[in-house]
């Protein structure tokens, strides 16, 4: 038993032995892989570092060489035309190339990093220009100024023909922020401007009395708006740069609804600048091709900030109440909104005095009637912006501009012609709406209504230019299309590129 137990005894201490043996042993294998997986990884870092030290300078020493030889390559691989207005896209189109004329040098300069839309202003013949505002002096019998730098041009609803004029006609250090610039070399023009006062010409013998004019300045005093029409589209058809690309890459101002009609077709390839589309057919003019301008505003801004404490009229209207075609419909709410509580509707023409009690209708109102005219647009609805008299516009066809910068339900309430012919419709509206929706219209209105100012410097004028701007990729396109399509004879208009103006409104706030 004692031999049993010493043998017992004895074999503890071999199998301890044994256990702490293989553990030594696992040790050191473990130890040893670790070695060759921190060896292994020693390499592997040591191969990428070199990999990277090889990359650099690889990139540092050639990367250079390649990239100028590309670039090189490159460029002379370019058309010339190509490389002076074609390589920005989509709508910036001039590079530093651009600023070898007189004109751009100095306004290039006020945008660093990018580039700017080079227009050409045609020196068109005196009778285009000045004479048209001479000739609308003489027929209201003044005399006009025999220096043309002092040649006033008369105030009207249709004045963006005088303001793109006077903005191309100034000094470049005048124009700061203007996103085009006056070439004088017109191989370098991406555009070409056509400086006819069209609205201005077609009023000037509004005012004359017949057989008013006799004795020997009687051939001076004579006008013909028709006649200048033909003139014009004379003139630019003997020009090289309107017979290069049938005058697509011109730009007119056509801004009243009766300017430049006799012509229109011949003139129709061109960017149009409009007030609406309401007598132009779809194949003369779209929002693709031409670009809605504002009306100029005929009444003082309002100076005041938001709030409906001085502003005690709910809704204000002064203007013809009796128009044609569309505008029939102002009448139709005279006698709905004629016997209205708190409601002033009232006839009136353009006239000074008139104005001045416009003025202070639209400042001392919450909301500004503006139904459509003759055609769907009218000079009101400017006058109520400037005002922050929240304009209610009941036109089923209007176009409005710069739609793509200006969101008008924010600004507006629109009402659809049927709906606005229901008694009580269009007040039971009006009344519904609380004091800060009105501040909020109004504040939207304070926000955007720069853009309806063409004397501001970076009002009206400006945003004209981007959005004419925005049309040289199109032209681009007409241009390259044309040149390639088969001349075939048409029996209908070809609106195949052109986008009608098929619209209608939805009834909001």
């Amino acid at each position: 038993m004692s031999e049993v137990r010493s043998k017992s005894k004895r074999s503890k201490p071999t199998t301890s032995s044994s256990n702490l043996n293989s553990f030594q042993s696992q040790t050191q294998t473990l130890i040893s892989t670790m070695a060759r997986k921190s060896s292994l990884l020693k390499q592997t870092l040591a191969t990428i570092l070199v990999l990277l030290v090889v990359y650099a300078l690889l990139n540092t020493f050639l990367s250079p060489a390649n990239s100028s030889s590309s670039s090189s390559s490159s460029s002379s691989s370019l058309p010339k035309s190509t490389s002076k207005l074609e390589t920005t896209f989509p709508f910036t189109y001039a590079n530093s190339a651009s600023v070898e004329s007189g004109f751009s040098r100095e306004n290039a300069n006020n945008f660093p990093g990018k580039s700017v839309l080079k227009v050409y202003l045609y020196e068109l013949p005196k009778r285009f220009t000045h004479g048209v505002i001479e000739h609308h002096s003489i027929a209201r019998g003044r005399r006009p100024a025999d220096d043309v730098a002092l040649l006033q041009y008369p105030g009207h609803q249709h004045m963006a023909e005088w303001y793109l004029y006077k903005d191309l006609t100034r000094p470049d250090s005048d124009r700061v922020g203007s996103p085009v610039i006056r070439v004088l070399d017109p191989d370098e023009a991406d555009l070409f401007y056509v400086p006819f006062f069209s609205s201005l010409s077609l009023i000037v013998n509004t005012a004359r009395p017949a057989g008013s004019s006799s004795g020997p300045d009687q051939a001076r005093v004579m006008y013909s708006d028709e006649e200048n029409q033909e003139a014009l589209v004379e003139w630019l058809e003997e020009q090289e740069y309107w017979k290069r690309n049938n005058g697509r890459d011109h730009v007119i101002v056509a801004q009243d609804p009766n300017a430049l009609y006799r012509v229109i077709d011949k003139i129709k390839n061109s960017v149009l600048l409009v007030s609406d589309f309401g007598r132009l057919r779809s194949d003369q003019a779209s929002l693709i091709k031409d670009v809605i301008v504002p009306y100029s505003h005929r009444i003082n801004t309002y100076t005041g900030d938001v709030g409906v404490g001085n502003r005690k009229t709910l809704l204000f209207f002064m203007g013809a109440r009796y128009r044609k075609e569309g505008g029939k419909i102002r009448d139709l709410l005279f006698q709905l909104l004629e016997n209205e509580e708190d409601v002033i509707v009232r006839h009136g023409t353009q006239s000074r005095e008139n104005r001045r009690a416009a003025s202070q209708g639209m400042h001392t109102s919450k909301f500004c009637l503006n139904p459509a005219g003759d055609t769907p647009s009218a000079c009101r609805l400017f006058d109520s912006i400037v005002s922050l008299c929240v304009p209610v516009i009941i036109s089923d066809s209007i176009e409005l501009p710069f739609e793509d910068v200006i969101d008008y339900r924010k600004i507006a309430i629109f009402i659809d012609s049927t709906s606005a012919l229901k008694p009580g419709f269009v007040v039971s509206m009006l009344r519904g709406l609380t004091t800060l929706r009105i501040m909020e219209y109004q504040r939207e209105l304070k926000e955007v209504k720069h853009y309806f100012q063409y004397e501001e410097p970076n009002g009206t004028v400006n945003e004209i230019w981007h959005q004419v701007s925005q049309k040289l990729p199109l032209i681009k396109l007409m241009i390259n299309r044309e040149k390639r399509l088969v001349k075939r004879e048409l029996t209908e208009p070809d609106c195949s590129c052109l986008c009608t103006n098929q619209t209608g409104i939805l009834t909001s706030l």
